[in-house]
């Protein structure tokens, strides 16, 4: 299977502090991957990376057979941030709306990605009278109605009911099963069990690149969790 996303010995520093240490791996297309790992486990930054707005020091990442961030990317690449990216002072469907103009979409398509997350009965609110999870399934919108080939969410189920979790994710394989790349980050391990590969991430290096059923496999137990402590405690072992 194609990779749509190739990182290769990826350097990333802040000030003295090493945030990534030489990531190397590659994402194939129409897949859903989750990006695993505790907070200040160099998640966020990895990903504002793959869109092209991370300074690195050394290494590439290349998406889609181009530079990280190339302009050719732009339409082709959707990036949700865990911050809402969407204009307080307008209603959601003015904002889905606003952002269908800029990629060339219709305002059906815009009320088709309103519907997708769950905010057809919230259209007419302005963004800054919706909850917290409302604000950030108003950005998911706004990043769906431009159909992108790549989608990178970081941390979008934060907030959400567990029944709207789920329809999330029922959409996201959705978005998959049609040819859309998904990397989605989180520091839940019970969401590792809804992807089809996984990143696992500590102190900003790679401690597995896998499948559900591998690291289960290799953690020697069928709680997720406990499979990525018991990987955890092995590399530490090792180490020592």
């Amino acid at each position: 299977m194609d990779a749509a996303i190739t990182v290769s010995g990826l350097v990333v520093d802040r000030g003295r502090r090493r945030v990534l240490h030489g990531l190397g791996f590659a994402v194939p297309q129409g897949q859903v991957t989750g990006l695993l790992g505790p907070s200040g486990s160099g998640k966020t930054t990895l990903m504002r990376a793959l869109v092209g707005v991370q300074v690195v020091r050394s290494g590439n990442a290349t998406v889609l057979g181009e530079p990280a961030g190339s302009p050719a990317l732009r339409a082709r690449v959707g990036y949700v941030t865990q911050a809402p990216s969407v204009y307080d002072d307008l209603t959601v469907r003015e904002n889905a709306r606003y952002f269908a103009a800029l990629y060339g979409r219709s305002p059906r398509d815009a009320d088709a990605a309103i519907a997708d997350v769950g905010l057809a009965d919230a259209v007419d609110q302005l963004v800054r009278d919706l909850s917290g999870g409302q604000k950030g399934r108003a950005s998911l919108a706004c990043a769906l109605v431009g159909r992108p080939e790549v989608l990178v969410l970081d941390e979008p189920t934060v907030g959400l009911d567990p029944v709207l979790r789920v329809e999330l994710w029922d959409r996201f394989h959705a978005l998959a099963a049609a040819g859309t790349t998904l990397i989605v980050s989180s520091h839940v391990m019970d969401e590792a069990a809804r992807c089809d590969r996984l990143l696992l991430l500590r102190h900003g290096e790679l401690l597995a690149d896998s499948t559900p059923a591998r690291l289960r496999a290799e953690g020697r137990s069928d709680d997720l969790e406990e499979a990525f402590l018991n990987v955890v405690r092995a590399r530490g072992a090792v180490a020592a």
